[in-house]
């Protein structure tokens, strides 16, 4: 009983550990555009050498998937687009006739393995007498395939998991084990089995095709993304795991080969955070032991449970069931335990904010799980009373339908949390929102020196504000700036122009956190000085409602 509670206290510590850590700003995840140069919709002297995108987190880009038609309608990208981060660039060649619209279309992968997908246009000179409309880009063509796939994979985990466990430790010498080994087996298929599913619906949303509309090309095109290792690592573990687990689930292997089999088990929970949320976290690496300690907790408590109503309790004796149910009950309160407690902590990070659990999809479908999950921890409490007061060997049937009732209302938690993962976080909700909407400010201001182009989004009150300048020669080609002095005022209010910190990814990009304190309509000046002679000033009006 002691080692019970302890167990249980140290999953409960690593949720409280969890909880501070995360900010209580929103971090991202799902990358969404946030700015890019030209900016969207603006007309600009001459066309520039390259065009810029800037993503709320690292993007990778899917190849043949990004692009930027000419007025004309002919692609004028020169080679492939590259990704440093969190920003995008696309070369470009300046066509015979430059005047007119143009038209960029992007694919990427995000760092949680999500694909983003959009368009937009801009002009040189001139917008186009008939300029091409963006359009919307369908990013997840994969459509119920990936929570499907996850479901499946889920599945497998309890099978493979839990009976294995109870088959090695606790299963009664008389009782025949085949049927034990054999549920590992399939666990261990229906593995493999969503697995690939899993890369068939990632190839779907890298491309932007349904399934049906997949090519082999397609297909071998994941090895080279980030989640192609992840996913055949999960493959070439389960077959290692389908050669261990006969010896250790029939009770004949000795401690090196259970020993084996445990480190390859936990190795291959470790790819579900690796190709999910959690690489993406403000945490990394809070958020991937979190994960799979969920994992542990849901396969080791949900697949002795299938065990046990399934294999065990039908026919059993009496007192060898009373020797067995003590058992697995402790073991199931300590692996609920550390299913909560990781639940907890991954909750926190995920959500960011305390708003977003009402506020956001995510929350909502986090309640959802939560609130089912409840009911059927209140079952299997009243299961454990039962087990410590020594009735529950004698009446077997009332065990077996609490099990039942727990195995289903789990089933639907599964798939909850099939559709959860694939659902954008609630800390990521503003950048959506945002994105959505477009939500911001962009605009192109001349001096004699320069032409300068800014984004701020998403212009409210009582949030971090980003800000992104890009400095041009007339002629369109970046120009390197020396120095930026940035100011913000609200003369209506008596603000005077507040100094804003300006920092310098590249030579003619300059980027800000900005606060906005109040409604109106702010003044923002830019002081940019090209050389040790070339200075001037542009200003704009931003209205923040």
């Amino acid at each position: 009983m002691r080692t019970t509670r302890s167990a249980v206290l140290l999953g409960l510590l690593l949720a409280l550990l969890s909880v501070p850590l995360t900010p209580a700003a929103p971090a991202a995840a799902h990358a969404a555009l946030v700015a890019t140069s030209p900016v969207r919709d603006a007309v600009i002297s001459a066309p520039p050498g390259e065009v810029v995108l800037v993503f709320s987190e690292a993007v990778s880009p899917v190849i043949g998937r990004v692009q930027v038609l000419g007025p004309d309608g002919r692609r004028v990208t020169v080679g492939e687009p590259v990704a440093q981060g969190a920003t995008l660039r696309i070369p470009v060649r300046v066509p015979d006739r430059p005047l007119g619209t143009y038209l960029v279309s992007y694919r990427v992968i995000s760092a949680d393995s999500h694909p983003v997908a959009g368009s937009f246009a801009y002009s040189a000179g001139a917008p186009s007498a008939t300029p091409p409309e963006p359009v919307a880009v369908d990013e997840r063509p994969a459509g119920a395939w990936t929570p499907a796939a996850r479901y499946v994979g889920y599945l497998g985990l309890v099978l493979a998991v839990g009976p294995t466990l109870l088959g090695a430790v606790r299963w009664p010498r008389r009782r025949r084990r085949r049927a034990v080994t054999a549920t590992g087996y399939v666990g261990l298929a229906l593995v493999a089995v969503g697995t690939a599913g899993t890369w068939v619906a990632q190839a779907a949303d890298m491309v932007g095709v349904p399934v049906g509309g997949l090519s082999r090309g397609d297909l071998a095109a994941v090895a080279g993304s980030d989640i192609g290792p992840v996913l055949g690592a999960r493959l070439a573990l389960a077959g290692i795991a389908a050669v261990l687990l006969p010896a250790v689930a029939g009770g004949r292997a000795g401690r090196g080969r259970r020993v084996a089999l445990t480190v390859v088990g936990l190795a291959g929970l470790l790819t579900w955070p690796l190709a999910g949320h959690p690489v993406a976290s403000p945490l990394p690496p809070v958020s991937i032991l979190a994960d799979v300690v969920h994992l542990a907790g849901m396969s080791v408590w949900l697949g002795g449970l299938f065990t046990l109503a399934v294999f065990l309790l039908p026919g059993i004796h009496r007192r060898v069931l009373a020797r067995v149910l003590p058992a697995w009950s402790r073991w199931a309160t300590i692996a609920v335990g550390w299913l909560v407690a990781s639940g907890v902590g991954q909750a926190a990070i995920e959500l960011g904010r305390p708003g977003a659990l009402f506020g956001t999809d995510y929350g909502r479908l986090l309640c959802a799980k939560a609130a089912l999950l409840a009911a059927v921890l209140g079952v299997a409490a009243w299961q454990r009373r039962m087990v410590r007061g020594g009735g529950a060997a004698d009446r077997p049937r009332r065990v077996a339908r609490a099990a039942g009732v727990e195995l289903a209302a789990t089933a639907v938690v599964l798939a909850l949390t099939a559709v959860l993962v694939q659902t954008p976080p609630g800390r990521t909700a503003d950048t959506q929102a945002a994105r959505a909407t477009r939500e911001g400010v962009a605009q192109t201001l001349t001096s004699g020196n320069y032409t300068l182009q800014f984004d701020i989004y998403p212009v409210r009150v009582g949030v971090p504000n980003s800000l992104h300048a890009y400095v041009y020669t007339p002629q369109g080609q970046p120009l390197p700036v020396v120095q930026w002095t940035v100011s913000l005022a609200l003369p209506s209010a008596g603000i005077e122009p507040m100094v804003v910190p300006v920092d310098t990814p590249e030579p003619h990009h300059g980027s800000a956190e900005i606060s906005l304190p109040a409604r109106g309509e702010w003044t923002i000046r830019f002081t940019v000085r090209t050389s040790d002679i070339d200075q001037a000033t542009v200003t704009a009006t931003v209205p923040v409602g």
